[in-house]
């Protein structure tokens, strides 16, 4: 579990910092200045659940559930959340999603993040150390 959590939370760092600066440096004048706040908000969201991630990853040996709840609610999170906004907002120069089929998906992805958070508390509470 542990290298599974770090994998996956190394995947999404290089790729929050690849989009990060695909946002600054390639979207700057083909998006509006909302529409790359947007971006720039999803690249921000990744990288703090990147965090989370490998925060978590110190706590995969407990083998406890609630840690792989949250490893699972995170990481669907950050694709369901930052990867919704990543679409809507490059949609006027892709053409690729619609915005009426992802904006409801961005909520989910932020439902997910609360779970994860929830998740980890719970499984601190639970802790017998």
């Amino acid at each position: 579990m542990n290298k599974r959590i770090i994998l996956t939370a190394s995947f999404f760092g290089l790729t929050a910092v690849a989009l990060g600066a695909f946002g600054a440096h390639g979207l700057t004048g083909k998006i509006s200045k909302d529409q790359l706040e947007v971006w720039k908000t999803a690249v921000d969201y990744q990288f703090y659940h990147t965090a989370a991630l490998l925060f978590l990853s110190t706590f995969s040996r407990a083998k406890n559930n609630y840690i792989r709840f949250s490893f699972v609610t995170f990481t669907l999170g950050v694709v369901l959340f930052s990867g919704s906004l990543y679409l809507l907002t490059s949609y006027s120069i892709t053409g690729f999603g619609s915005p009426a089929i992802f904006g409801p998906i961005t909520p989910i992805g932020g439902l997910c993040f609360l779970l994860g958070w929830l998740g980890l508390i719970v499984a601190t509470v639970k802790n017998k150390g």
